[in-house]
């Protein structure tokens, strides 16, 4: 696929099943995780300009900052710790509509005020976080995690 997207107009659902189909064309036949998860962060970026976009992949006992768009992030996360540490914990999605409200929130930055973080499984293992920061409250529903599910999928090649 080309390097440009085609910026999806319309509802929020029919932007992300524009942006869904072109992350497939452009992951396909990519095998490296690393390369996967920067066009995604970029993809998302471009299309939604999120406050920030990116990941934290599993290396050990910790989460650690992978491939995003946005200002400087935090470098480390613990298992367990933040929205981030939690997700990975719970293995499931967490959308926090205010991040001041969510006990033990890594500010990363003071500027993010709702977020969402959807695990990356590959062979039934989490693997890394997919996290999505909004400068917004309540800025994240049920269509974002939806989409970011499948997103998350097309990274690692379940799809």
């Amino acid at each position: 696929m080309a390097e440009d997207l085609t910026i999806g107009t319309g509802t929020k659902k029919e932007q992300y099943e524009l942006l869904t189909k072109q992350i497939r064309a452009l992951l396909a036949g990519e095998d490296d995780l690393i390369a996967n998860m920067a066009n995604v962060a970029a993809a998302l970026n471009e299309q939604f300009k999120f406050w920030w976009v990116g990941f934290y992949i599993v290396k050990a006992e910790q989460l650690v900052l992978g491939p995003f768009q946005g200002p400087v992030a935090c470098t480390r996360i613990g298992y367990g710790k933040g929205v981030c540490g939690t997700a990975w914990e719970r293995q499931e999605t967490i959308i926090v509509p205010d991040v001041d409200a969510f006990p033990g929130h890594i500010a990363c930055s003071s500027l993010s005020k709702s977020e969402i973080v959807v695990p990356v499984f590959k062979d039934m293992h989490c693997i890394a976080v997919l996290d999505v920061d909004s400068e917004h409250i309540n800025y994240f529903d049920e269509v974002d995690q939806y989409y970011l599910e499948e997103i998350a999928k097309l990274v690692v090649g379940n799809v």
